[in-house]
């Protein structure tokens, strides 16, 4: 006789996910819940709620990588429990990594020997990559006025205003003075002579941007070197140059390498690079490059032994993840110079099909250039009706995800949209891209105006310019004021 068991009514392994009472109450939000749940449930929730994400391959604000072979991404799972600072115990992903670092150095035109090693360290990105390059500078700096019995109380970085937040974040967090060159109305990258107007004996070193975050730009960071030398010989100080390379380090060896940027020129000390953007790599990685040993400070780097043998360390974390190093060096070896070129070629081209596409609109100024990152920034000609802002909400209907922000003093009242073209940002997604926006616009012209008419306090309506800029005014401050309140109530920090 065949014996069975009838499952109990509580017994829910046999349930639907969905018809189980796991999927009827609300997700814990502030405090772990009493109870366990099945890992099956746990798993159909929570990938259920990330659905309400953007999709990241039309996340075109975005300079992070977002697509890698599926070879990469197996070698990435295989080593996700690998503590990236046990090197001790897993020696030979610290070989990788100084693998990347040496390949990298090289790259930057590093004035190594064959054999020599070149000097940096992995990071969990260019955020990082800068905070260290910047306490290198400052404790290089520091050294020097007390051995020549100066204060050092109040050091000063120069940089331009368009330089990203992480920079902001550096002089916040380290008592340095963020000295910034204002940007103008269509030159929107550092002034090389109006920053080395600002350089005084205080300043820890000049930062330049190769790639600005929003328009791709590269700034001169050759005529900046040149006029460095001069004054140094005229002052007798010594002000270096470190190089955000952020976006432009994996772009310009390939696309320009008669370029003068990196370690060629004798001011440069320094140079971050993420490898999670042009590096090919998905999020977590960066790195900082150093000229020589004499350029990190020794009493920076901190050495330990309690994980087996003597470690030297520096860096602002102390464990992390080693997929993303193992993954920058399957990308380096897989690709090669020849690989990397390929994809920086078909980028640029994808970027001026786009270019060519809205240009052909004739509603739109090309902000960004040509040479530099491949991005297009773009803003309306007449923003009389409609604005920047409305295109980018309108384009999240079609699913694209295109940032529209406002640029920096002095230039503030320019107001752009910006599409990065990455890797995996086809041929096919440019035109697509180009039709989904002239729909935006037709429908945007069929509706009434947003902008009110700005009038004079007589009540007469201003000059036609005046009016254009009153209105771009009104709708950036009403814009900022709606993402302020966003994050006041969903408690982004």
């Amino acid at each position: 006789m065949v014996l069975s068991n009838a499952a109990s009514a509580s017994d829910e392994s046999i349930h639907s996910t969905f018809a189980s009472r796991y999927v009827r109450a609300s997700l814990p939000r502030y405090r772990m819940p009493d109870n366990s749940i099945p890992k099956e449930a746990a798993y159909q929730i929570i990938n259920d709620e990330l659905m309400l994400d953007g999709n990241p391959r039309l996340n075109l604000a975005s300079f992070v990588t977002t697509w890698m072979e599926p070879e990469c991404n197996k070698l990435m799972m295989d080593s996700i429990n690998k503590n990236y600072v046990d090197m001790d115990e897993y020696p030979v992903t610290t070989e990788l990594q100084n693998r990347c670092v040496n390949m990298i150095a090289h790259l930057f035109n590093a004035p190594l020997g064959e054999t020599e090693t070149a000097v940096g360290v992995g990071t969990v990105g260019s955020s990082e990559a800068i905070m260290l390059a910047g306490l290198a500078f400052k404790r290089r700096w520091q050294n020097k006025m007390r051995a020549a019995g100066k204060p050092c109380d109040k050091p000063n970085i120069v940089t331009g205003a368009n330089v990203q937040v992480c920079w902001e974040k550096f002089a916040r967090y380290f008592e340095v003075e963020l000295k910034e060159v204002k940007l103008t109305e269509g030159y929107y990258v550092m002034d090389p002579a109006k920053a080395v107007e600002m350089v005084d004996e205080n300043t820890i070193c000049v930062a330049a941007i190769l790639g600005s975050t929003l328009n791709g730009e590269f700034e001169d960071v050759k005529t900046l070197n040149d006029l460095l030398v001069k004054k140094n010989e005229e002052t007798g100080w010594d002000t270096p140059i470190h190089v955000d390379a952020a976006s432009g380090g994996f772009i310009a060896p390939f696309l320009y390498p008669e370029l003068e940027w990196d370690f060629r020129l004798p001011l440069v000390k320094s140079i971050n690079v993420s490898g999670h953007k042009y590096g090919l790599v998905y999020a977590g990685v960066g790195w900082a490059i150093w000229r020589s040993k004499e350029d990190l400070p020794e009493e920076l780097i901190f050495h330990i032994n309690y994980l087996g043998a003597d470690q030297p360390t520096f860096t602002l974390n102390f464990s992390k993840g080693s997929s993303q190093v193992i993954a920058q060096y399957y990308q380096l070896i897989r690709l090669g110079f020849e690989g990397y070129k390929n994809i920086m070629d078909n980028c640029q081209e994808n970027a001026m099909v786009l270019k060519e596409g809205l240009e052909r609109t004739g509603r739109f100024n090309i902000v960004s250039k040509d040479h530099g990152v491949p991005l297009v920034a773009f803003s309306l000609k007449d923003s009389s009706r409609h604005t920047e802002f409305e295109i980018s909400e309108y384009l999240r209907r079609f699913g694209w995800i295109v940032p529209a922000y406002t640029m920096p003093p002095d230039a503030q009242h320019i107001t752009v949209l910006r599409v990065v073209i990455r890797e995996d940002f086809s041929r096919t997604f440019a035109e697509r891209l180009v039709i989904d926006i002239e729909k935006v616009l037709h429908e945007l012209d069929a509706l009434p105006s947003r902008v009110a008419p700005a009038l004079l306090p007589n009540g007469d309506a201003t000059t036609s310019s005046e009016k254009d800029l009153a209105r771009q005014r009104e709708v950036v401050t009403l814009w900022r004021k709606a993402v302020a309140d966003k994050k006041k109530t969903n408690g982004v920090c």
